[in-house]
This record gives structure tokens, sequence and C-alpha cells, in this order.
């Protein structure tokens, strides 16, 4: 049996500049705190953990401020790659929290962008999932007046087809759902039948904020699928490009299981496999690849046809 990792799998530059952030503190604080789960792995963020990096939540910074203050110190938090909505900064400030600002720049953009075209008086329409931290972030930027969906159908019944609208993407969301979304909302906006029964042009924009280092990775991994007996996708099962990478392989290769951990691995999943292909989200780190690829290999390569 063959065991070989997809090697366009792993970390986004965007997470591994993140973790990079976090480990450079960590080295030189010993201890800092980071506002949720840095990534959506648990297996690195327990490697994390292990070094001194400490999850909180929004509710623990009055706790944290108290206590630094008891001690004379100021306490450091992380923000994680997913980006905060501004009343997370001013919060921080108010407490006297220095915040490690690690939002991916292609979320910062994101948000500069929505509050732009939401200062202009646009309809903000954003394709994600509402409690998502990214998306929390960006409906921050917009005092939370937009309308976030997941599908089409959630468009045509959310949209109000009279306003001028922008369309926004979560950054690690599906391009062709997108698109399709983008199609429909275009058709309807540009040409509405009013009372009058006149056709109004009204202003829309589309606007493809999809992550490129996740999309770009669609073709490639239905390619490497493809040429796989058996896949395996090993990734934390929060993450929301995971779901999305996972489904690509499986519509490659019907033999494409999803795992968060090493132990799910099941027998019969390699019976007759000569080939097994290993990949993962961009929150899944190369190590636990690496594990997995250890493991199949010691656990399967002699499992008979």
């Amino acid at each position: 049996m063959k065991v070989t990792i997809d090697g366009n799998s792993g970390f986004c530059w965007g997470v591994v500049r993140t973790v990079q952030i976090a480990e450079q503190y960590l080295e030189q604080e010993g201890n800092i705190y980071v506002l949720g789960h840095i990534i959506h792995n648990p297996k690195e963020i327990e490697r994390l953990r292990n070094k001194g990096l400490e999850t909180i939540h929004h509710e623990d910074f009055e706790r944290i401020a108290a206590e630094a203050s008891k001690q004379g110190k100021t306490p450091k938090v992380l923000i994680r790659a997913h980006g905060e909505p501004p009343e997370t900064y001013r919060k921080a400030m108010r407490l006297g929290i220095e915040l490690i600002d690690a939002t991916c720049p292609v979320v910062t953009k994101l948000q500069e962008r929505v509050r732009k075209f939401y200062d202009q008086g646009y309809q903000v329409v954003i394709f994600g999932k509402k409690d998502h931290a990214e998306v929390i972030g960006v409906r921050g930027v917009c005092n939370d007046e937009c309308i976030v969906v997941k599908t089409v159908e959630e468009g045509l019944h959310s949209v109000d087809f009279a306003k001028k609208t922008v369309l926004f993407s979560q950054t690690t969301m599906d391009r062709q759902t997108f698109y399709a979304l983008r199609d429909a909302l275009q058709v309807r906006v540009k040409e509405l039948v009013v009372d009058t029964m006149q056709n109004i042009a009204v202003e829309f924009h589309a606007k493809d904020t999809i992550c490129g280092q996740v999309s770009g990775r669609e073709d490639k991994l239905a390619a490497f699928a493809a040429t796989q007996d058996v896949m395996i996708f090993i990734a934390g099962h929060e993450s929301s490009n995971g779901k999305v990478l996972y489904n690509v392989a499986k519509a490659a290769n019907p033999r494409t299981y999803f795992i968060e951990d090493i132990e799910e691995l099941q027998d019969e999943w390699f019976e007759g496999a000569e080939t097994v292909g290993i990949s993962g989200a961009t929150s899944t780190p190369q190590w636990l690849m690496e594990t997995l690829k250890t493991a199949i290999e010691e656990r399967y390569a002699t499992v008979p046809a």
C-alpha cells in the first residue's frame, strides 16, 4: 500500500502567519491568551496550549483584566485569523488589554470593503454562516445591518430587490454556490418589476471575496483524489473550508472519509486498497497529516485484498 500526502494541503498562509505570531509571543512572554480557538483543529490547539496559549472568550475580558491589574501587568490577547468586530477593540481598550492582531489580511480587506459599501448606503448581503467567527466580525463593521445567507433560496427570500445591493462572501465558502447566488440576485435586482409595471435598473455589485487559497485547491484536490483508491481527509469538524474541500474530494472519489482524529480510522475503509491519499483543510497542520500517514502505514499496509 502506498500512502501519499496531498502536496497542496495543509495550512494556508493566513493560518501560518497567525500560528507564527502566536509562537513568537509565547517564546517572549511564556503565556498569552487567544480570543476563541486559534484555528478549527483540536490537535493544533492542544499543541499550542502546551506551549502556554490559553483560550478565552469575550466574557473573560473583565476577569483577566482584573487579575492582571492585581499583578501590575497588562494582559495580552491574540486576535485569531478570523478577525473581530470593532466592539472587541473598543472593549479591550477600555479594560487596558493589549491586543495582538493576527487577523488574516484577506479578512481585514473584506471588512474594509464591507464598511465602504455600507457607508455608501448599500444593502449588504453576505454569503456565509451567520455565527461563524469571521462573519461575526464582518457583521460588526456594518452595525449588524446586513443579510447573511447560506443558500440561493435564502438569498431570494431575504434580499430587498428594490435596493442597491452589494454581495460579499465569507472567505471560506464554496465559489460555485456563490456564483449561483450572484446570478440569481443579479437578474432580479437589475430589472425589478414595481407597481408601475416599469423595469427599474438597480445598481448591483458582487464582490468575490472567497480566499483564493481555499478555492484554488479545489481542482487540484479533485485531481489528486481521483488517482487514489482511498482518500482520508483530516480536519476539525468545525472547519468551514474543511467541509467544502472534503465534499470536493468525495465527489471525485466516493471512497473518501472525513476524520478529526486518527482513532476514527476504520479497517474496512482500506480493504483492497493499493493507494491511499491524505489531505486536509487550511487549518490542518502538516505534522498531523504526517502522523496520520505513519499510522496508516503501520496499521493497514498489509490489509489483504
